[in-house]
């Protein structure tokens, strides 16, 4: 439930914190006022798209808050997400400055605008003033009745994405199919191609990190009479000459010794020298492990060179670098596995059976739930129908057969009767405006009804709706909220009046002299006044006024 709403220089308003209730509220004002202002500020928060004319004149930024009392979904949302719930709540803010920069948070920390959206969705279902034009549009009428399959039946949930996952892949296997029976002699030379390049490479067998191997060896060969006349000459000279640095070394440290015992003085002189004579007693025996392992090998020689002319004449075939031949082989070898699936006509074919089979299965379980949903909502918006003066009419929503697609094996089309004993016709050829509003009204109340999402906000969806019609929307709106916190921005007084709490809207001026919307929760005798210009307009006589005490009290 949406508990506090606060918004600050958005558009024309300058500063506003509401506080809501549960059950049925309204907004209600003079056309222009900023009604829908509220919507779209709250939609902002929701993570709508932003934009720097959002920002109300003078203004460095506008900041929406808006608090909620989390349901059971929105908290595991929170928890998934690592968002701490913060007083049994979540509170989504959005700040866009006059550059039109965004920022997101939720609960104070750092969000995303598309996680706004996600949390979002679990807490807040907003139906538009345009909502029932959209449902002229077949593709629109297509998700309403599957969102009313996934929210009514959980275990149904994932059968529109099925069914588009499987006509994908169907049609990638028919595709590749298509085009192996168009192109098979281009696919026949391409393969031809690749069985030739990967015996090459089949051959030369190169392994990763051989070509850094090769070229250490190749080094060390090429240059074994420098390493061992360059070995030998170090080891002579420190413990083979006729006067090696090791044997004076060590007959130092003697001397220095016997003097260190005389004078402590020299002791620091011994400490450093002594480490040098095992240092270097350390270097003899490594450059003798050295020579032992160092030889001349001049067969050996030329097989690395060998190698290292095949490797580097392949590589410049291919047109690589030496080291990246293991992954050329590789990526090539791929390729022609690849195109022998692919020329493999009647494996092509049988898979291509087996993913039309899949397609087939998922499609007709999703034709058989939408068939259950769509006698369900026939059935609920015909009755809602006859509360709203369409007596007599029906409403049926007809799965229609089509071409197997993404969507599955039918088209979905509302169609309406207005009046008894007359045929269903196609909504957008038969419906005129009135009964459109209300046709779309009573859908909107029933899908609402089937959601779990604890706040519904209408935004002027009883446009072209009046007389007693009205009241009977603004007794549905109240039922609604009895189970629900429902809020509605409307012009209807016959709305206004069942509502359990009635803000007014209304422009004023700052002391700035520039426009800017301010509400007000209104009190009893507030609501009289409120209702009785939506009755009776600029002008309210006591008649009016008569009038909208006695909306109010029934």
């Amino acid at each position: 439930m949406l508990r506090t709403l606060t918004i600050r220089d958005f558009v024309i308003v300058d500063s506003i914190e509401l506080e809501f209730s549960s059950g049925f509220s309204v907004f209600t004002g003079e056309t222009g006022a900023g009604k829908s202002i509220l919507i779209d500020a709250l939609q902002l928060a929701l993570g709508g798209r932003g934009e720097a004319s959002m920002v109300r004149e003078g203004a460095a930024k506008a900041d929406i808050s808006a608090d909620f009392a989390v349901n059971e979904a929105a908290g595991n949302w929170l928890a998934q997400h690592e968002f701490a719930v913060e007083e049994g709540g979540a509170l989504l803010r959005r700040v866009i400055d006059n550059a039109g920069r965004s920022k997101a948070y939720i609960n104070g920390i750092a969000a995303t605008a598309a996680q706004l959206r996600e949390l979002g969705d679990l807490l807040v279902d907003i139906h538009g003033q345009h909502a029932h034009q959209s449902l002229l549009k077949l593709d629109a009428q297509r998700a309403l009745l599957d969102n009313q399959v996934a929210v009514r039946n959980p275990a149904a949930r994932g059968e529109v994405q099925a069914v588009a996952n499987a006509y994908k892949a169907w049609r990638a296997l028919s595709r590749q199919r298509e085009e192996y029976e168009t192109n098979a002699k281009n696919v026949l030379l391409e393969r031809e191609r690749l069985e030739w390049q990967v015996g090459e490479l089949d051959k030369l067998a190169a392994k990763p990190g051989e070509w850094a191997e090769i070229t250490n060896e190749h080094s060390r060969l090429s240059h074994a009479a420098s390493l061992l006349e360059g070995a030998q000459e170090a080891l002579a000279v420190i413990s083979e000459s006729d006067h090696p640095i090791l044997s004076q070394l060590s007959s130092l440290n003697q001397k220095l010794s016997k003097l260190a015992d005389v004078d402590a003085g020299l002791q620091g002189v011994l400490d450093c020298l002594e480490p040098a004579r095992i240092q270097l007693q350390e270097a003899v025996y490594a450059l003798n492990n050295y020579l032992d392992k160092v030889e001349l090998d001049p067969d050996r020689l030329q097989q690395v060179e060998a190698r290292l002319d095949a490797l580097h004449t392949t590589a410049r075939k291919f047109r690589v670098a030496p080291e990246a031949l293991p992954e050329e082989h590789a990526t090539l070898s791929g390729k022609l596995r690849q195109l022998a699936d692919a020329t493999d006509i009647d494996g092509l074919r049988k898979q291509e059976e087996q993913a039309q089979a899949a397609y087939m299965g998922a499609a007709e379980q999703l034709s058989r739930t939408r068939t259950q949903a769509a006698s369900l909502l026939s059935s609920q918006v015909t009755a809602a129908m006859q509360e709203l003066s369409m007596s007599g009419g029906s409403f049926v929503v007809a799965l229609n057969a089509c071409e197997p697609g993404a969507h599955g094996l039918e088209q979905v089309e509302f169609m309406v009767a207005g009046h008894a004993g007359v045929a269903p016709r196609p909504l957008a050829r038969v419906a005129s405006g009135g009964e459109l509003a209300r046709i779309a009204l009573a859908i909107s109340v029933i899908t609402s009804d089937a959601t779990t999402t604890p706040t519904l906000i209408f935004d002027e969806v009883d446009t072209g709706i009046g007389g007693g019609v009205a009241e009977v929307v603004g007794r549905l709106l109240k039922r609604l909220g009895q189970s629900r916190q429902v809020l509605c921005v409307t012009h209807l007084p016959q709305v206004a009046s069942q509502a359990n709490q009635h803000f007014q809207v209304a422009k004023g001026t700052t002391e700035a002299g520039k426009t800017a919307s301010r509400i007000e929760v209104l009190d009893s005798q507030s609501r009289v006044e409120e209702v009785a210009r939506m009755l009776g307009g600029i002008e309210i006589t006591e008649t009016t006024r008569k009038h909208a005490r006695e909306l109010l009290a029934s």
